[in-house]
């Protein structure tokens, strides 16, 4: 038999423990209080650090500057919604330009083998209505490798087009491409379902026989869009054009060839045109480029879309 001596040395190391325990539960709550406090913390520094430098990237650079200039916007690579040579980027760039009361001029220094068509037209649409509002400030454009298709599109926004004599100029024209597997899928014995509601839903699928309604309505397309093209060339660029037949053909020219087809005005770099023909050697970069928080946003969709489409497609 138990004595109450021993029973309430019992109870008291009962109560002890539990004692404790809950200290330490407390201890526990208390720091993860302080750790989630701390990560609260750090996440608003973080978002408001990203939003600083946005703000500060995206300054207009013209109202930073303090003696007359000239000002630069660059074209480079496949001109695409998808990379930094997309509309909403150039067109920023030559609004802010435009808007700085000491530009002088403006060159786009373009080395593009070309992109969108819909990107192109965007810029090309956008230069013309700032040339009618801002008459005084002229607009030149100075090709350096390579300035065919999408990027002579917006070229021939310019007053004047500038390239080296071993440019590559042109590519007047709209392509598509594709591939047709029906022979391989028959002789590796593999049967294509395809199911769809509408006559030409599954419009050129490779692994279907050429349908040649579909693809005389495709052609129908691209020479609607290429005539679009040649509309836009001849209304920039007007009587300096040649009449040689195969100018809108899609052919490519260096840039001396090009001076005698009317492609460009001449051969000069874009330090040689602000200092010949815009007066002001003083050149500010005006290119919007990608910065840390335009990636982290685009990040933050993506994961956000991709959890969605996650959650979405276990259902």
């Amino acid at each position: 038999m138990v004595d109450i001596k021993e029973k309430n040395n019992i109870k008291g190391f009962e109560s002890s423990l539990v004692n404790e325990f809950v200290k330490e539960m407390l201890k526990e709550q208390r720091r993860n209080r302080r750790w989630g406090i701390f990560f609260k913390l750090i996440f608003v520094i973080y978002i408001a650090a990203f939003f600083v430098i946005y703000a500060y990237e995206n300054t207009s650079i013209g109202n930073f500057s303090n003696q007359k200039h000239t000002a630069l916007i660059e074209i480079n690579g496949i001109i695409s919604a998808e990379t930094e040579a997309n509309a909403d980027f150039i067109i920023t760039g030559l609004r802010r330009a435009y808007e700085d009361k000491n530009t002088q001029g403006i060159i786009l220094r373009i080395n593009s083998p070309g992109g969108s068509p819909v990107q192109a037209g965007y810029v090309n649409d956008e230069i013309k209505r700032l040339k009618v509002k801002y008459p005084d400030i002229p607009i030149f454009a100075v090709i350096t490798d390579i300035c065919a298709s999408g990027g002579y599109y917006i070229a021939a926004a310019a007053d004047k087009i500038f390239a080296n004599k071993a440019s590559v100029v042109g590519s007047i024209g709209v392509v598509m491409a594709g591939f047709g597997f029906v022979g391989a899928i028959e002789k590796l014995g593999i049967e294509r379902r395809l199911l769809h509601s509408g006559d030409h839903k599954a419009l050129m699928d490779p692994f279907s026989p050429l349908d040649f309604f579909e693809e005389a309505h495709m052609q129908k397309i691209l020479d609607k869009i290429h005539q679009q093209f040649i509309s836009v060339v001849k209304d920039g660029r007007g009587d300096n054009l040649s009449n040689n037949e195969e100018l809108f053909s899609g052919l490519i020219w260096s840039g001396e060839e090009s001076i005698e087809l009317g492609l460009i005005d001449g051969l000069a770099s874009a330090s040689e045109v602000a200092r010949d023909f815009i007066g002001s050697e003083h050149i500010i970069n005006y290119t919007r480029r990608e910065n840390y928080f335009d990636r982290f946003t685009r990040q933050i969709g993506t994961a956000i879309f991709h959890s969605f489409n996650t959650a979405y497609s276990t259902r």
